[in-house]
């Protein structure tokens, strides 16, 4: 991965084969190498304190994280067309969820369960083939587990909670005394090992990770009110569907403390083992969601529910817009935003062994280029251009990001003109401006994608494009012809 004009450590991947000898432990294929156990953690990513923090059990053997790849309800398309939300790629060499799966190896969790349902395939296959072979310490693993029917269920998966339930013979394989349960789309750096700190010295049943001060969140994880010990008080659903309709649920202690404040739930839950267990199949057998049935009702039951604050950058991805922003926000000196080149807090990927970018008399201002890239001479300006990207001569792409290819394809350029065919890539004098061009897209010859109507909302998904907040989207695949004016 190239980063111009930004000063930054180069981003490391897992290397799923066997250790290279001789490399330093930020080498940008390095694979995280996890002993079996600490006698005391560490904390060393960009958000940790630098003294050691002493735990027991270790949390690498007594802490399981459960990621979830799929959103209760996308706002991400076209983008999830053809893919869940946590394998949208980002920043030219990722996907979304390797984000909170990176969270988890630099937090010493080394048992990750990545429960999958909708449009899975190119998740079960980034995860799988990105973290099956990664050196993660004894008994170390990312096991994905999809969406399946039994004898006894003949059925799918019918929600988070749901899907842990008829999950808990696998996931009690290991004898863990918390589960961590996260969602997989959101961009974000945690020391998990400071929340679970916090959860066995309050000796809560379950701690809910919620953002110090109210901003645009997801509405489907809630609104805590927790009081000055950060014991959650009542929690409140929010739903866009229902006019922004608050629904409270009581707790039914009663509080001398009369100080309350409100903060929304990340969506983050770390619970006892015993805890989950008799919530999902003694006390809601029957619930389907994890955050709305089982969360609330542990509240209203009278369990010790805490609440831990998070102060960082956190990003859910409300809208297309969102993901736009994220995107050029990496592209930022100032790193106000995710920082993708934090050698402290790596950020893990697949291993590709793609040849270096080549770049043959192109301009490159303010950019991230990911690998395998041919830029002739084009001008590219405060962009990111994903893995084997081809762009032609003349072509100009300002402020946009191009998701790449899946693969080279081995073709005669002309000779697929001529054939009235459009080869894989952006085409020779395109220009592009503000756009989302979608992995594996035909991009025609003087083909101007710069929405001149400055429409905010547009719906071309025929003509292989729609607009969204002013943003052109182009679809996974789409042919644009050549000469086409967006």
């Amino acid at each position: 991965m190239v980063k111009l004009k930004t000063l930054g450590a180069n981003p490391l991947s897992i290397k799923a084969n066997l250790p290279v000898h001789g490399l330093p432990r930020n080498h940008y294929n390095c694979s995280p190498n996890l002993p079996s156990a600490y006698p005391s953690l560490s904390l060393t990513n960009s958000q940790q304190s630098q003294h050691p923090i002493f735990l027991y059990p270790p949390v690498n053997q007594s802490v399981a994280a459960i990621v979830f790849g799929d959103g209760s309800e996308s706002r991400l398309y076209p983008l999830t067309k053809r893919r869940s939300e946590a394998a949208i790629p980002i920043a030219a060499n990722y996907r979304l969820i390797d984000a909170v799966v990176s969270n988890c190896i630099n937090s010493n969790i080394n048992k990750i369960y990545a429960l999958t349902q909708v449009n899975s395939t190119s998740l079960n296959s980034h995860l799988s083939r990105a973290y099956s072979g990664a050196r993660l310490g004894q008994e170390g693993f990312v096991e994905v587990i999809a969406a399946y029917q039994s004898p006894e269920h003949q059925s799918w998966f019918q929600g988070t909670a749901d899907a842990i339930r008829r999950c808990l013979w696998l996931l009690e394989e290991y004898p863990v005394n918390e589960f961590l349960v996260l969602p997989g789309q959101h961009l974000y750096k945690m020391d998990y090992q400071k929340l679970i700190e916090a959860h066995r010295n309050s000796k809560s049943d379950i701690t809910i990770v919620a953002l110090s001060s109210m901003r645009d969140h997801d509405p489907g994880f809630g609104l805590l009110k927790v009081n000055s010990e950060y014991q959650v008080m009542e929690f409140s659903m929010k739903s866009d569907r229902e006019s922004i309709q608050l629904k409270e649920v009581q707790n039914s202690r009663r509080s001398i403390d009369n100080s309350y404040s409100t903060h929304p739930s990340m969506g983050i839950y770390l619970i006892n083992r015993d805890t989950m267990e008799k919530l999902l199949n003694e006390v809601y057998p029957k619930a389907n969601d994890f955050g709305s049935e089982v969360i609330q009702g542990a509240v209203s039951t009278g369990m010790k529910v805490q609440a831990k604050l998070f102060d960082g950058y956190w990003e859910d991805f409300r809208n297309i817009e969102a993901f736009y922003q994220a995107n050029m926000e990496c592209i930022e000196k100032s790193h106000m935003g995710y920082n993708f080149y934090d050698r402290d807090s790596p950020v893990y990927c697949m291993p590709r062994r793609l040849p270096p970018t080549l770049i043959s008399g192109a301009v490159v201002t303010d950019s991230v280029i990911g690998d395998g890239c041919i830029l002739n001479s084009c001008k590219i300006k405060g962009s990111v251009v994903g893995m084997r990207t081809r762009i032609g001569d003349g072509a100009i792409v300002e402020d946009s990001v191009i998701m790449g290819y899946d693969i080279y394809k081995e073709e005669d350029i002309r000779g697929v003109e001529e054939k009235g065919g459009i080869p894989l890539g952006i085409g020779e004098n395109a220009q592009i401006r503000k756009a989302i061009i979608d992995k594996n897209a035909r991009i025609g010859r003087n083909v101007m994608i710069i929405n001149r109507d400055n429409v905010q909302e547009g719906d071309r998904e025929a003509e292989g494009y729609i607009i969204s907040g002013g943003i052109v989207v182009v679809l996974r695949s789409a042919e644009i012809p050549h000469g086409s004016i967006l």
